[in-house]
């Protein structure tokens, strides 16, 4: 390479080299600068183990199991799950389970907010409820299905109320425990200073017990969103991911089936990420003030 053209490459933010450059193929142009860094910087090992997952699947129905009615191909699950998304309507399953999901835990949520506020700011509270819902929390989550589809039948109603349930508890637990942590020291400066109650819960306990709700509503949406599988599991009707993958199974449609398993563990994964960039956001104070 000669001094003229690592000038230029230089000047250009893409370094001529003799070998390949890495190329927007939209745009027909090397990438810029900030995108090569962004690939630099990304730590790629985690694609290992789903790439080697996908490459025995691959093998295995190649070469081992050819009935595809107990395991289809990766390639059989694409086409069925293009085949779905286009033709089946599939974005509806999506979008049913996705809006079930928020509204149970919105609902679920707010409940479980309220009342380990309650809990944990009210001795009396915690003596009259505490032992009740010490108990309550005990029963299995889907042991509550039998009596829900009798009170709320088995649509709509009845699957936000499950999916409600399962965000309760850990929003009700965590939000009490951030409370009851709370330096009771913070609370004598701030009565010595004149705060009311609603200022010192305002701008005293629910900042210092902000990051254990945060955590609380962290896991209620990871629960919310099993809960919502496990309703359109146990509550079949409608629309919904679930749903899909039960037709699939009574069609003997693997690919049907394990498309649905995908699609569930991808929308868990985009729910969590987003969990933890609201979780970051807003309590990007607490670094701000350490």
């Amino acid at each position: 390479m000669s001094d003229n053209e690592l000038s230029q490459g230089i000047d250009s933010g893409v370094l001529a080299t003799d070998g390949p450059v890495i190329r927007d193929e939209a745009r027909g142009r090397p990438l810029s600068a900030r995108a090569r860094a962004w690939i630099a910087g990304k730590d790629w090992r985690g694609w290992a183990l789903p790439l080697a997952v996908l490459l025995l699947w691959d093998v295995l129905t190649r070469f081992l199991l050819s009935n595809t009615e107990i395991l289809a191909p990766p390639v059989q699950v694409w086409r069925e799950g293009v085949h779905q998304i286009v033709n089946g309507g599939f974005v509806f399953d999506i979008i049913a389970s996705v809006s079930r999901d928020l509204a149970g835990f919105a609902i679920g949520g707010l409940a479980g907010f309220g009342l380990g506020t309650l809990l944990g700011t009210s001795p009396l509270a915690e003596r009259l409820i505490g032992p009740s819902f010490n108990a309550v929390k005990q029963i299995a989550l889907f042991a509550w299905i039998p009596l829900i589809s009798v009170w709320f039948g088995v649509g709509e109603p009845a699957k936000v109320v499950f999916i409600a349930l399962a965000a309760f508890y850990p929003v009700t637990i965590n939000t009490f425990e951030g409370i009851r942590a709370v330096n009771r020291d913070y609370a004598e400066v701030a009565r010595v200073y004149g705060f009311g109650c609603w200022q010192l819960w305002r701008r005293v306990i629910l900042p210092a017990a902000s990051p254990q709700i945060f955590t609380g509503l962290h896991l209620a949406l990871i629960y919310a969103w099993l809960a919502t599988i496990g309703a359109e599991y146990f509550l079949k009707s409608g629309y919904g991911v679930g749903n899909a993958m039960i037709d699939g199974r009574e069609h003997f449609n693997m690919g049907s089936v394990l498309f649905g398993l995908v699609v569930i563990g991808l929308i868990g994964a985009a729910l969590n990420q987003l969990a933890v960039r609201i979780e970051a956001r807003a309590l990007s104070w607490r670094n701000r003030t350490a």
